[in-house]
């Protein structure tokens, strides 16, 4: 029998125990360059372990994915955390999960405002990027480096995940 998660929308306590939701919403700010631009400041916590770890930063470009959506797989990166920032005004999906001993636990799936971007936490269960209605970039900050910063899990059954009814 599949499960269904409903997506709720994302607020940064429910996203705190899995990373930081990327946003000026009552970020830490001031201005800099004469003033001209204001820097939002240290919006999340990018995180580089292993050997020879590396900050990345590249550009992911993600087809569309329909809904309701059949989740069956989920990774995580040991050596270090990574976020999504978009470069459209368009929502995602964001789905993540406990561990329970080394496993994944009941997933939960997030849908951010548009123009959100988060950043997941170093070796946070999570579903790979889903973007939503067409094709999206993102910002990407992760780590490069020697070592497997890449475990993944598939779910016996399928979890299905909706959008919440309005």
């Amino acid at each position: 029998m599949t499960k269904t998660i409903i997506a709720e929308p994302l607020t940064k306590a429910a996203f705190a125990p899995f990373g930081q939701v990327l946003t000026t919403e009552d970020a830490h700010h001031y201005p800099i360059n004469n003033g001209m631009t204001e820097r939002f400041h240290d919006l999340a916590n990018v995180e580089i372990g292993g050997e020879n770890g590396r900050t990345l930063i590249s550009i992911f470009r993600g087809k569309p994915y329909d809904l309701p959506l059949a989740l069956t797989l989920v990774e995580r990166h040991p050596l270090g955390s990574q976020a999504f920032m978009p470069l459209h005004r368009r929502p995602f999906l964001v789905i993540v999960a406990p561990d329970e001993n080394g496993v994944p636990g009941t997933p939960l799936a997030f849908l951010t405002e548009p123009g959100v971007g988060i950043n997941i936490g170093r070796n946070v269960w999570h579903g790979v990027l889903t973007t939503l209605e067409e094709e999206g970039d993102f910002l990407v900050v992760d780590r490069g480096g020697d070592g497997d910063n890449l475990e993944e899990y598939v779910f016996d059954r399928p979890y299905l995940v909706e959008l919440s009814k309005p």
